[in-house]
């Protein structure tokens, strides 16, 4: 039995895919929502409640920390669920598998790689290094499989952009269109988690999940329109200012200040050392964004008509 917490799009994904493959599943989240088939339990449950996680985590041969708190509760929301699912794992002799993220290494100069150092000054940065720190310091099975920006349907630069695209009207982008980018299919994530929670060579370590050569904004949303059929995006930046005075008034475009750096300058994913170990490979682009597209329309409060997006873009 493998248990998820988290049925975002991530969770989901894992759900499905195990239980395609005969394994039995628990999908935990507040809701208690998530797919239906057969071998996928629902659940629900505060991931932060140490002890009813470690309840339906008993016998657990894998957790997945698939878990997304509101970008502007990190600080809080964060510290109390990795603490719940590190002790679970602990319970239970389970695999910890980390859906990370890139935040812990902060502004860098060049690619990133495994080995780039934990060098965050932002909180939301110092917050993935503690938990991640506080993973390795327990002595459980775990790993981290980190990525970049998501190639998804939710909560991304596509999501974003397309009810723009869709009305034939400006994509207003919170970064530089041109500035070159890593960009991480979501379906390689859940892959690339599912694969290296069976792998004992995967565990104590960071990884980074395939992902293609860098793009840019510009270029992935082109892709879109393509494979869309879609007429090629106008995009325009928002400037700077604009970014921060919408964070008077506005909790993302607050949090946002902080990794603006991401979307403004180059920001590259180095992911050879997964590729090279365990033979992952990224699925290519277009495969990628034609499934994007046909899994759902985003919700069309996301067209960019002059203000700062208020919903997450980077996970």
């Amino acid at each position: 039995m493998q248990v998820i917490v988290g049925a975002g799009a991530v969770g989901t994904i894992i759900a499905g895919r195990l239980a395609a493959a005969g394994e039995h599943v628990k999908l935990v989240s507040r809701s208690g929502g998530g797919p239906v088939h057969p071998l996928i339990e629902r659940v629900a449950a505060d991931a932060a409640d140490a002890v009813a996680l470690r309840s339906i985590t008993h016998g657990a041969s894998v957790i997945y920390n698939c878990v997304n708190p509101q970008y502007h509760a990190w600080p809080t929301d964060w510290p109390p669920i990795n603490r719940a699912l590190v002790g679970a794992a602990a319970a239970s002799d389970a695999v910890l598998a980390i859906t990370g993220n890139l935040y812990g290494y902060g502004r860098v100069d060049g690619p990133m790689t495994e080995d780039t150092p934990l060098a965050a000054t932002g909180h939301k940065g110092r917050v993935r290094v503690a938990m991640w720190r506080e993973a390795l310091a327990a002595g459980i099975r775990t790993f981290e499989a980190r990525a970049s920006d998501y190639i998804s349907p939710t909560s991304s630069v596509i999501e974003l952009a397309l009810p723009a695209m869709r009305a034939g009207k400006t994509v207003w982008l919170p970064g530089a269109p041109d500035a070159p980018h890593s960009y991480t299919y979501i379906g390689d994530v859940a892959r690339t988690l599912i694969a290296l929670a069976a792998d004992e060579r995967a565990w104590g370590r960071a990884w980074h999940v395939p992902s293609p050569p860098p793009m840019t904004s510009r270029s992935l949303l082109e892709t879109v329109a393509r494979v869309g059929g879609l007429p090629a995006p106008r995009l325009r930046a928002y400037p700077a200012p604009a970014v921060w005075a919408a964070g008077l008034t506005d909790k993302f475009a607050k949090e946002f200040r902080e990794v603006r750096h991401q979307h403004v300058r180059p920001f590259v994913l180095d992911s050879s050392r997964v590729t090279a170990t365990f033979g992952l490979t990224h699925t290519p682009v277009d495969e990628a964004v034609q499934s994007v597209l046909g899994s759902g329309t985003p919700s069309a409060s996301m067209a960019s008509g002059g203000r700062v997006p208020s919903k997450s873009t980077s996970e």
